[in-house]
Formats: structure tokens, sequence, C-alpha cells
């Protein structure tokens, strides 16, 4: 298997795995700000505990340390504004708006990565908009401040994806993990300092969250994570968003199964998510017609 394939693979595994991130959302009792703390300082904590990541630390520039700290700002915004959204609307409506960061993607990543612009890239992630916009109108109203989060949240996934790409080679994906969230569980430790209010921001989770958390750190966070860094090196920040907007899919079948919430949701919201994966499709069939048109040029 060659390393795309095999890249390609491992970060529709971290898929399966982070479809399962928003029904964990939404079964955590505890505020977005506070779900997001505990899941970041669980992992890091457990990066803590491992030799190898702190010698990779060691390794790292000073200026490279910086670098990723800023990314896990990024994504700490993006945890936090996608755990806004599910609590504002509902598991199913915060994964669908992911599908939006292929458009933004398409944008962001050549600037970042000092690629060349491709419109295909850009035209793939615009097929997916009216999908987008007929899961809105199979909303109820009172999710739609949510579906506005969940859009913004997919905007920070285009920005740390395509700086991950950018710089990812410069460390170990355990390194590199452990910095950005560390980095995020700092940032979000200021948030609720400067948003001081009656009653804890950071409130101690129950028995039950506390193992909701457990599994989402470990099995939906620090696993994924560094697998797809991993991934990162064999394949483009846009190809895996475009695998990443598969998340929807095993969000609903899951919030289908495990929450009912297919009662809360119109007809119109399955069809826009139906022509959402058509464009995911669509962007695997331009992926391979591309591979083997440089193969023919490659041999001719």
């Amino acid at each position: 298997m060659s390393p795309a394939n095999k890249a390609l693979l491992q970060i529709h595994f971290c898929v399966l795995l982070w479809g399962f991130t928003a029904i964990l959302g939404k079964l955590i009792t505890l505020p977005a700000l506070a779900l997001v703390w505990w899941r970041m300082l669980i992992v890091v904590a457990l990066l803590a505990a491992m030799p190898p990541v702190w010698r990779a630390l060691r390794g790292l520039a000073p200026r490279t340390v910086l670098v990723f700290a800023g990314i896990g700002v990024v994504v700490a915004l993006h945890w936090l504004t996608f755990y806004a959204a599910i609590k504002l609307s509902n598991a199913s409506v915060a994964a669908t708006c992911m599908a939006i960061g292929p458009i933004f993607m398409s944008l962001v990543e050549p600037w970042v990565v000092r690629r060349r612009f491709d419109a295909r890239e850009l035209l793939i992630g615009i097929a997916a908009v009216p999908g987008v916009a007929l899961v809105v109108g199979g909303t109820p109203t009172g999710m739609r401040a949510g579906i506005l989060l969940g859009i913004l949240s997919a905007f920070l996934v285009s920005i740390f994806g395509s700086l991950n790409k950018r710089y990812v080679e410069h460390g170990n994906p355990l390194a590199v993990t452990g910095i950005e969230l560390a980095a995020g569980t700092v940032f979000l430790t200021l948030v609720a300092l400067a948003l001081s209010q009656p009653g804890p921001l950071l409130p101690m989770p129950g028995r039950d969250d506390a193992l909701l958390l457990a599994l989402l750190a470990i099995a939906c966070t620090l696993l994924p994570f560094a697998l797809s860094l991993v991934a990162l090196r064999h394949v483009s920040a846009f190809s895996a968003q475009l695998a990443v907007s598969l998340e929807p899919v095993y969000a609903i079948v899951l919030a289908i199964v495990l929450l009912g919430e297919q009662r809360e949701l119109g007809v119109t919201f399955y069809l826009g998510v139906g022509i959402i994966l058509a464009s995911v499709l669509g962007h695997a069939l331009l992926t391979r017609a591309r591979g083997a048109d440089a193969s023919r040029a490659a041999a001719g």
C-alpha cells in the first residue's frame, strides 16, 4: 500500500472516531468551555506522563514551540465553538456544519502552505453549499445560532488544518499534540478568568461526565489527533478536510441510534446531508482522475 493510500485510511479511521465526539459532547452535561478545558487537560496530562514526548520536546526550537502553541489556541477556539454549537442545536447539526470546511480550506491552504491555488477544489467545496442550505432549512429556528457557530468552527478547522500541514514535519506528532493542547488549555484558563462571574466556569465533572470525558480525551482526541498529524505528511489538508466531511454521516447515524435526533430534524436536513456526501465522492473521483493524469504524464 502506498504511503498516500495508507494516510487516507488513517484519516478515515480518525473521522470514524471523531464521529463520536458530537455524541459525547451532547451527553456530557458540562457547558462548552468547561467541556473543552477538561478534554484538553486530560490529554495533556496523559502526554506529560510519556517520556518520549519530553525527549521530542527537548529537540524543538523555541520558535517551533511558539508556532505550535499558536496553532493550539486556534484548536481551542474550534472546539469551543463546535461544542457551543452542539449545546445550542444538537449533535447532528453541529457535525454537519463541518462540511462547509472544504470551501474555507480551498482558499486558506494554498495561502498558508504556499502552493498553487486549484479552482477545482473550490468548486468541489461550493458543491456542498446547497446541502448546507438544505440542512439549515431542515432545522428549527431556535437552532440557527448553533449553525452559525458551527460554520465559524469549520472556518477555524481550515486555519489550524492548513497550519499543521505546513509545520507538521518540524516535530514529533505526540509532542506537537502536547504543545498545541497545553497552549489551548492555558488559553481557555485565561478566558475563564477573564469571564469572571458568579459560579465556577470550570466546574468539576460528576462521575458520569468524568467517564465520558475520559473516553472523549483518549479514544476521540489523543489517538486521532496524533494519527491525523502523521497522515498529513502524505496527504493535503484539503483532502483530509474532505474526508472529515464524512464525519456528519457517522455523527448523524449515531445520533439517530443513540439520541433519537431524527425527531428534531426535517426531511430537507437529510437531503442536504446527501448532497454534502455527494460532493465528497466527487472529490474522490477528481483526485483519482488527477492521479491518473499525473501517471500518464510521467510515463510519457
